[in-house]
């Protein structure tokens, strides 16, 4: 967790103890690897006219409530308009027409363990052609020892309920500790699948996990669900013919709990929980080769970590933000505003943290430089943002159990 404060499912991923071995992919790619990010990446152009912290008053608009520890919220491209709401315990709700539907999508409450903190069902991807093939990923702690799972599912006849007996492990990587289990996954705009993963749990990246390129932890991994069974290594991953686990994409990461792509420029934003002091946002502009090395344990945040000083930066990429625990715990990362509900959001990234509740809004200048600007003082437990199919933003308040879709007046 962000330190010493509440140990919450909020940063969680699939993560893989030393020595682990967790399934191999079957294809074999042929590609010249890409070289490993060195240099700090740059970011896009600046967005058009769009947020103005100025002029614009941020509020939240209630949309439903009476879930249990709700964690995250996402939508299926297709068409329905629903939203789907995954909790920690194991279930995924269905919100239709602003009604909670009694009978939850799928429960997987006899899989799944949520007895840590930080463990539990912790995310969910729909295949970008599910109204095609009604295939859905969810990331989840296992309830035979805690593995961090990757495994896939399918609809059922009825399109509010999932097929219970349709469970394909894609990925079990074993955890030595209930900690630190990133859980995010969600499909990039390449149509690969991407899935955090934290160092390993504890405190301090004991095994040295964040810089090790032969571990699963502590990364961001790039998958390819549809070249072969359980999954392939995309030909472009940069380290697909050596140097590391060719499963990974980025790396130097402590507990990236919620990341996200814009969803018009196709850049990635990284939401990566902290040690003791800083809780960072990290930025991956559109078109990278990934290997890029977010730094930790040599850092925390923009930091020197472990040595505390004289640190060697050569080839680390620095947050784009930062803040210290004095104004929260636990970084929970958000989304680009894309939709069309609210236009004077447009392109900024909206984020929060987890014990402050403060919502930021992260712009960027012309010059290039980022501000980050409080634009609401929710005084929520944000567990999670989410995104409809239209790209409206919501919030996933923990403590009270409610959705909210965040507006502008």
């Amino acid at each position: 967790m962000a330190g010493p404060v509440l140990a919450f499912v909020l940063m969680l991923a699939m993560v893989a103890c030393d020595g682990a071995s967790p399934a191999a992919p079957t294809a074999t790619p042929t590609a010249t690897p890409t070289p490993v990010g060195s240099a700090v990446p740059q970011p896009s152009p600046p967005p058009g006219p769009g947020f103005d912290p100025a002029t614009t008053r941020v509020e939240l608009e209630k949309v439903a409530s009476g879930f249990s520890r709700p964690l995250y919220l996402t939508a299926p491209p297709d068409g329905s308009g629903r939203l789907f709401v995954v909790e920690q315990t194991g279930k995924v709700r269905v919100i239709q027409d602003g009604v909670i539907l009694a009978a939850p999508f799928a429960d997987l409450a006899s899989v799944v363990t949520s007895e840590g903190s930080e463990q539990g069902l912790l995310g969910l991807a729909f295949h970008p052609k599910y109204a095609e093939n009604g295939r859905f990923f969810v990331a989840y702690t296992a309830a035979n020892g805690g593995d961090n799972t990757l495994a896939e599912y399918r609809v059922s006849a009825d399109p509010n309920r999932a097929d219970a007996n349709s469970r394909k492990v894609l990925l079990a990587i074993p955890d030595f500790a209930a900690n630190h289990n990133g859980g995010m996954v969600a499909f990039g705009p390449d149509g690969y699948l991407y899935l955090s993963t934290g160092d390993g749990g504890q405190a301090g990246d004991p095994r040295g996990n964040g810089q090790n390129r032969d571990a699963l932890l502590g990364k961001i991994l790039r998958l390819d669900v549809d070249g072969a069974a359980p999954y392939a290594i995309p030909a472009g991953n940069p380290f697909a013919l050596g140097g590391g686990r060719p499963e990974i994409w980025a790396y130097g990461l402590r507990n990236a709990w919620r990341f996200s792509f814009d969803r018009q420029t196709g850049d990635l934003w990284i939401a990566d929980v902290g040690q003791n002091v800083y809780e960072e946002v990290d930025f991956e502009p559109a078109g990278g080769k990934g290997g890029v090395n977010y730094g930790w344990s040599v850092m925390e945040g923009a930091h020197c970590y472990r040595p505390s000083s004289n640190c060697d930066q050569t080839g680390l990429a620095l947050p784009v933000a930062e803040y210290r625990h004095n104004e929260g715990c636990s970084v929970t990362g958000g989304y680009v505003y894309r939709g069309a509900k609210e236009p004077k959001l447009a392109g900024a990234y909206f984020f929060t943290d987890y014990c402050g509740g403060v919502i930021w809004a992260l712009t960027r200048a012309a010059d290039g430089s980022w501000t980050r600007t409080p634009v609401l003082s929710s005084r929520l437990s944000i567990s999670s943002f989410g995104e409809d199919q239209a790209g409206e933003v919501y919030v996933v308040s923990q403590e009270d159990g409610t959705i909210y879709r965040l507006k502008a007046r």
